[in-house]
């Protein structure tokens, strides 16, 4: 495990077993490339559009570009109530499953 605090076969199940996947780089990083399931919702829009990431016990994957943004947006989740929150770290760290 890395920083970003899971491990590809912990974020393969979850993944598997329909977790959200939220990219929470900007609109633009995300036009140039993002997993297949992603949803966008920058860092910085994560508190105003809270009730798009569904119930507080939804599992839901948050990446970034390399993970700093991410474990920003997996705080103010777990802050909000959300309790399956996991930092999948960058975009090339979250696996296609």
């Amino acid at each position: 495990m890395g920083a970003k605090g899971a491990s590809n076969s912990d974020l393969v199940a979850k993944i598997k077993a329909g977790a959200l996947i939220v990219d929470v780089r900007n609109p633009g990083e995300f036009k140039d490339g993002h997993h297949s399931r992603a949803i966008n919702i920058p860092v910085n829009l994560v508190e105003s559009r809270m009730n798009e990431f569904g119930p507080k016990d939804q599992a839901i994957i948050v990446y970034c570009a390399a993970g700093a943004r991410s474990a920003m947006a997996a705080r103010m989740l777990k802050a909000a109530g959300y309790t399956n929150v996991t930092n999948g770290g960058g975009v090339n760290d979250v696996p296609e499953v």
